[in-house]
């Protein structure tokens, strides 16, 4: 049987955190960039330009509609082929890519239905007072998107938490890279059960807030 969960805890409970911080650098590190490009796919799908909204709709679909672990495996073998000009990322910068480029996914359409999720008669109200359509958008229709929004964007970061441990499997340090390092000390169950605890524990805490800020956006309505 070996040691004992206990026992491996406290003895290498540094490499568990590191671990641990490491999952949660990369999840902050693809949520943020996938918040950023898709937020512009979101306004492109938006957009009155056809050809760009038949891009962006498949650009989505396909992140989305294949496993991550794919996307993580195309990134790191293929890319730096195809693109010889970007094996100046290394292996830690084309996982992030392929992170960030899948986080991308879901936050376009996070943002998409937050857009939606406001009645047109407010756009159509606006508009009729004078409001020009960037106007519409940043005053009256974003105000009120951005409280669907955010709860789901914590909720995406949430899930990137989990999905950051297919990152191990390409030798990233994060919390499910430190089963590899511990078996090369013959430990190969307790590190799982840690592993295990740990990932609960985030979700946990991290599902806790945001129910409290659920909460308070519903109060400031």
């Amino acid at each position: 049987m070996g040691p004992s969960i206990l026992e491996v805890l406290f003895e290498y409970w540094p490499i568990f955190l590191k671990g641990m911080f490491g999952t949660l650098k990369y999840a902050f590190i693809a949520v943020f960039g996938g918040t950023i490009l898709g937020t512009l796919i979101a306004f492109l799908q938006i957009s009155k330009h056809k050809v760009l909204q038949l891009l962006c709709n498949i650009y989505v679909n396909v992140l989305r509609g294949t496993p991550l672990l794919v996307q993580l495996y195309i990134a790191y073998f293929f890319i730096p082929l195809a693109f010889p000009a970007l094996d100046i990322l290394g292996k830690e910068g084309t996982v992030l890519l392929a992170l960030i480029l899948n986080s991308s996914a879901y936050v376009a359409e996070i943002i998409r239905g937050g857009i939606y999720s406001v009645d047109p008669g407010q756009s159509e109200a606006a508009r009729s007072l004078g409001l020009s359509a960037k106007h519409t958008m940043t005053k009256i229709i974003l105000p009120q998107a951005i409280k669907n929004i955010l709860p789901a964007l914590a909720n995406e970061y949430i899930a990137m938490i989990k999905e950051t441990s297919l990152a191990g499997t390409l030798m990233l340090y994060e919390l499910m890279y430190t089963r590899i390092i511990l078996a090369n000390k013959y430990l190969s169950w307790q590190p799982l059960f840690i592993i295990a605890g740990i990932y609960l524990f985030l979700t946990v805490v991290l599902t806790s807030l945001v129910k409290q800020l659920e909460k308070r956006l519903r109060v400031s309505d």
